[in-house]
């Protein structure tokens, strides 16, 4: 069978007197038959491509899933009088909420069977279920296209009914006011950019609610909170590198919006509340790697902000957690996540002890003020993972829940995780690598070896256990994380390292990452397989045209690498928003810059690696068309006789399919096409 070809029509793009010719821009025309036959077509033949490993695909898929607990229940919290949580039956895909009044062993209420409402639909998400201060009344926003555009709607918990309201085009978050019958929502504008609140009062038509807040700035996003201790809700408007906040008490919905601090560039915060005073992370007075300051309610504006806990240049402050005598940080330093308790009333503190050479660690969900239980959660590239509670005062620990790995197989001993250091190219930076493998893998240059990478908006990919991932240590994989610069993983500066004009550092460091492997003798290119997602497929995209025979081959899994034209297109779901992160290619030199490193503009004649590239149709964060154009293009020029697969998910978005195991299928066409070709 013949690899599809696309139609070829030339379309130029000219920007700062530069011209880009793109012969492929058609395919971005989403109502058009013909783009949907040149994606069937593609799908056509990436099943004939994989046919041979059907076998392989369901022995894959059915090995993940048996690894699962079908009737798994989340571990319960308690909040407002009731124990709540969600869980699986066997035999349905998806989540059921429940909650059981002061006791667990009360009879179970359900809040939502999301497999009732799933029922005959493709692809179903529920983004958000809140219940009322009353506990009577919820909130739950339904998806069922896969663009993260939600509908909420509203039911009677104690009855059952369905209530009438129904609100279309959210992000899906509801907040409940304390008085029961008002909540504050976001609506989407048409690039589905977060930018108004709204407040709605129960039993009205959603065409009289109330616009309390339109962010007018496009570089910025709203989101609407309440705080920990239910008496303020804020709205807080953010961009990538500024926020701010506004609150009203929570029991008064009509009060006038307090400002805590207008925004200003650069300068980040976000809040919370205890007793008479806010609590506040931020990287003012160029704290670059965040302190924690306080300020009373009634005088909050930035110059009344008083240290609690002082910037630190080595340690990155990711978060905190408030208690009545007890501050809880999460911190992170030299790449690794750390608890630290301060004992308020003793001015003691202490860490929580970890062994892993590398793990994530992290404060849980806890409602709760006047408590000495701390819950936490730990998990590593060998540990499955784990929710603690802690008692801060008698400094005691205890397993709550352990995520169950079934069928017998699955025994930690037998898998060695490791963290190491690769040499960059500047002869000075070194780049923390996260890998596990099963202690029967010998590192060798017949060794195939996983990288996986992301790089970007100050994300890290910290070092989590994962059940699907088994399938490919078994069969004699190692697995290894590459914590680029892009991340945060060594620091704010890291971040800032890898963004913008420095955004080139992210691919090198991944590069580097990958010759440093072979270096030390644990794969060799014959071997060496690349993974990124998103951004980072974008990480994989490039790389793969700076140094295209390093890698055998990569998984490019809705991969961003257009760059240059979408972000030139502020029409297009969160490009303004991206400013920040890429640079705006409106200015000519961001514009030359984002040109020499975009995947799609720097396609060549040449011999590219075996490629699996993915999407979903309705992907509302990179647009299906950006890989269907690299696709084509990539058909057009390369000069190898390697794999080129392209598959696209016509019912589903940029997370993949809805359902709890459907996604696993995604997982297991991905190793098969590994495992398949390391073996050519």
């Amino acid at each position: 069978m013949e690899a599809p070809k696309a139609k070829k029509i030339e379309k130029t793009l000219e920007k700062h007197g530069d011209k880009r010719i793109d012969s492929y821009f058609w395919l971005n025309e989403r109502e058009n038959p013909e783009v949907i036959k040149y994606l069937e077509e593609e799908n056509t033949y990436a099943d004939f491509i994989m046919k041979d490993t059907e076998q392989l695909q369901e022995e894959l898929f059915e090995e993940m899933k048996a690894r699962y607990k079908k009737d798994d229940e989340s571990l319960p919290y308690f909040f407002n009088g009731y124990w709540y949580m969600v869980r699986y039956e066997k035999g349905k895909e998806y989540p059921i909420f429940c909650r059981k009044y002061q006791s667990l062993e009360n009879e179970e209420e359900i809040i939502l069977d999301v497999n009732v409402l799933a029922e005959g639909q493709d692809y179903f998400d529920v983004g958000s279920v809140a219940v009322a201060p009353n506990n009577e009344l919820a909130s739950f926003s339904t998806d069922n296209v896969s663009r993260r555009i939600y509908t909420i709607n509203f039911k009677n918990v104690i009855t059952g009914e369905i209530l009438p309201d129904k609100i279309e085009n959210t992000t899906g978050k509801a907040v409940w006011a304390s008085d029961n019958e008002h909540i504050f929502y976001i609506r989407k504008d048409e690039s589905l950019r977060a930018f108004q609140v709204y407040r709605h009062k129960l039993g009205t038509n959603s065409s009289e609610d109330v616009l309390i807040f339109h962010e007018k700035d496009d570089t910025f996003d709203v989101n609407v909170f309440k705080t920990k201790s239910l008496e303020y809700i804020f709205i807080a408007s953010s961009s990538t590198i500024s926020d701010e906040h506004r609150f009203i008490p929570s029991d008064n919905v009509f009060a006038d919006w307090t400002i805590i601090q207008p925004r200003i560039d650069d300068l980040e915060y976000s809040v919370e509340h205890y007793e008479d005073e806010f609590y506040i992370i931020t990287n003012a007075d160029d704290a670059f790697n965040f302190k924690i300051v306080k300020t009373k309610i009634n005088n909050c504006g930035m110059e009344n902000w008083v240290d609690v806990i002082p910037h630190r240049p080595e340690v990155l402050l990711e978060g905190f957690e408030i208690f009545k005598n007890y501050l809880v940080l999460e911190e992170r330093e030299q790449g690794l996540l750390q608890i630290k308790i301060i004992d308020e009333k003793k001015q003691e503190s202490h860490y929580l002890p970890f062994s892993d050479p590398t793990y994530t660690a992290y404060i849980g969900i806890n409602l709760e003020f006047d408590t000495e239980i701390l819950r936490y959660g730990y998990t590593s590239l060998t540990k499955p993972s784990s929710t603690y509670e802690y008692n801060m005062k008698e400094k005691t620990t205890k397993l709550l829940k352990q995520q169950e790995v079934l069928g017998g197989k699955f025994f930690p001993e037998n898998y060695i995780s490791e963290r190491i250091w690769a040499d960059s190219r500047d002869g000075k930076t070194k780049i923390p690598i996260s890998l596990v493998y099963h202690k029967d893998t010998e590192k060798s240059a017949d060794t195939p070896l996983l990288l996986y990478g992301y790089g970007s908006y100050g994300h890290t990919v910290d070092a989590s256990f994962s059940n699907v991932r088994l399938s490919i240590l078994d069969r004699g994989f190692i697995y290894a994380i590459a914590h680029i610069r892009g991340g945060e993983y060594l620091g704010r500066e890291w971040y800032e390292d890898g963004k913008m004009l420095f955004k080139k550092n992210t691919f090198f460091d991944f590069i580097d990452t990958g010759k440093f492997l072979i270096k030390e003798n644990y794969t060799s290119s014959k071997h060496l397989y690349a993974m990124g997602g998103s951004a980072g497929g974008l990480l994989v995209g490039a790389v793969m045209n700076y140094e295209p025979t390093l890698f055998n081959g990569i998984v490019a899994q809705v991969p961003f690498v257009d760059v240059v034209t979408t972000m030139l297109d502020d029409t297009i779901p969160l490009t303004t928003g991206e400013y920040d992160e890429w640079g705006n290619p409106n200015d000519e030199e961001y514009y030359h810059y984002m040109k020499e490193y975009s995947p799609y503009d720097n396609i060549e004649s040449k011999d590219y690696p075996n490629l699996l590239i993915t999407t979903g149709l309705h992907d509302s964060q990179v647009q299906y068309w950006e890989p269907a154009k690299w696709t084509a293009k990539l058909r057009e020029l390369k000069t190898d006789n390697n794999i080129l697969i392209f598959k696209t998910d016509m019912s589903a978005g940029h997370g993949g399919a809805s359902g709890r195991f459907e996604s696993l299928k995604e997982d297991a066409l991905e190793y098969a096409f590994l495992l398949m070709i390391d073996k050519r």
